[in-house]
C-alpha cells in the first residue's frame, strides 16, 4: 500500500488544457478569503517578534550560566529554534511584499522592509524578483529561483551527479545557498548582461524604476548586517534560517511529477498550477508554507485563509492539484537525488510531441 501510494504521489500531473478558468477558480473561493485583517495580522506580526526577543534573552542571560555539558546543548536548541523563527518573521515580510499582511501598501512595504532588513535581506529587491517569479512560474527562461539545469550543463548532469557530487550539493545549499542567492544570484536565472545581484542596484533583475528602492534595500540590510557582526548570537540562527529557506522554496517547485515549459509551451496557468502542497507547516507555520498551489493561483489571499481556499479549490482542481505529503527531510533528499536536470519528453501523455515540456531526468 504504501509503495503504491508513493508511485501515485510521483505521477505526472496533465498538462493538457484545464477544464476550466481563471474566473471559475476565483468564484469558487468564498468572497472572505480575500479579506485581510488587520486584527490578526498584527497579532501574527507580535507573536513572532515577542518569541524570537524571548529566545534571544533566555539565550543572553541563561546559557552561559549553564554546567558546560549543558551549554553544549542548549546552544544548538537555540540555533535551530531562532532560525526556525527568523523563517517566520521572512515569510511574514514575503507576504508583505503581496500585500496581503495588512490593507495599506505603505504599511506592507514599511513592515516588510524592517522584517527583511532584520533577517539580511533585501526587501525591495527580493519583492520584485519574486514578483517576477509568480510573473514567469517553472518558465525555464524566465523564472527566477531555482531554475532547473539541462543535461547539456555538465556541471550537474555528469560531474555532480554522483553521490559525493550530490552530498556536496545538498551541503553548500543548506549552508551557502541562500547568501550565494542573494549576492550572486545563485540557482536563479541566467543573465547575458550584468552582475545579477539582489545587491546591486544596476542588476539586470531590476528595472531602472527600482533602482532607487533597490539601494534603501540594501542600506537596511548592511546596517542589521553591522548589528550581526557585533553580536554574535543573531549568526547561526541566520544560516539556520537560510538553510529552511532553501529547502522550503526547492520543494514547493521541484518535484518529479511537475513540468517545466519553455516559451513555445509555457502560459501563466500552467506556471500556478505547477507547484507543490507539501507537509512542511512543522518548520514553519503550516499555513504559510504548506499551500503554496493556492498562493501562486491567488497570491492575495492572506495566510489565515490558505487552508480553507485550497480546500474550496481541490475538487476543481482535481488532478491538476499535487499534493505530496511525503516527510521534508525525506523529500528534500529524494528531489535533490532525482531532479536533476530536465528534459523534454520526445512524446507527451497524448502520444504528440512536446518538445517545450520539460521533466526532470536522472
Amino acid at each position: 500500500m504504501v509503495a503504491s501510494d508513493d508511485m501515485k504521489v510521483l505521477e505526472r500531473v496533465p498538462i493538457s488544457k484545464p477544464p476550466f478558468e481563471y474566473n471559475d477558480l476565483k468564484k469558487a473561493i468564498p468572497p472572505h478569503c480575500f479579506t485581510v485583517s488587520l486584527k490578526r495580522s498584527f497579532y501574527v506580526l507580535f507573536h513572532n517578534l515577542f518569541i524570537v526577543c524571548t529566545l534571544y534573552y533566555i539565550a543572553s542571560n541563561y546559557i552561559h550560566i549553564l554546567p558546560r555539558f549543558l551549554s553544549f546543548i542548549a546552544w544548538p536548541l537555540y540555533w535551530i529554534f531562532q532560525g526556525t523563527k527568523l523563517g517566520g518573521l521572512w515569510m511574514l515580510a514575503h507576504e508583505c511584499g503581496h500585500h496581503s499582511l495588512f490593507t495599506y501598501h505603505w504599511l506592507d512595504d514599511t513592515i516588510g522592509f524592517l522584517l527583511h532588513s532584520f533577517v539580511l535581506t533585501p526587501y525591495f529587491s527580493f519583492k520584485y524578483s519574486h514578483r517576477a517569479h509568480h510573473a514567469h512560474t517553472n518558465s525555464i527562461e524566465y523564472d527566477e529561483p531555482h531554475l532547473p539545469k539541462r543535461k547539456s550543463d555538465i556541471l550537474y548532469s555528469e560531474i555532480l551527479d554522483n553521490p559525493i557530487g550530490l552530498v556536496f550539493t545538498i551541503l553548500f545549499r543548506l549552508t551557502l545557498g541562500y547568501p550565494s542567492y542573494l549576492i550572486f544570484n545563485y540557482s536563479g536565472r541566467k543573465y547575458d548582461e550584468g552582475l545579477a545581484s539582489h545587491l546591486y542596484p544596476q542588476s539586470p533583475i531590476f528595472k531602472d524604476s527600482q533602482r532607487g528602492q533597490i539601494f534603501v534595500s540594501d542600506v537596511g540590510v548592511f546596517v542589521v548586517l553591522y548589528a550581526y557582526y557585533r553580536v554574535m548570537m543573531t549568526q547561526v540562527p541566520w544560516f539556520v534560517m537560510g538553510a529552511i529557506l532553501m529547502v522550503l522554496t526547492f520543494l514547493q517547485h521541484n518535484h518529479p511529477s511537475i513540468p517545466h515549459y519553455d516559451s513555445t509551451e509555457w502560459t501563466w496557468m500552467r506556471g500556478a498550477l505547477s507547484a507543490i502542497d507539501r507537509d512542511i507547516g512543522l518548520m514553519l507555520v503550516k499555513s504559510q508554507t504548506d499551500y503554496h498551489v493556492v498562493h501562486h493561483l491567488f497570491p492575495a489571499i492572506p495566510r489565515y485563509h490558505a487552508r480553507e481556499a485550497t480546500e474550496a479549490l481541490k475538487p476543481i482542481l482535481g488532478d491538476y492539484y499535487k499534493y505530496d505529503g511525503t516527510p521534508t527531510i525525506q523529500a528534500f533528499w529524494r528531489e535533490m537525488k532525482e531532479c536533476i536536470y530536465v528534459e523534454p519528453d520526445d512524446q507527451d501523455n497524448d502520444k504528440k510531441k512536446k518538445s517545450g515540456v520539460y521533466w526532470f531526468k536522472k
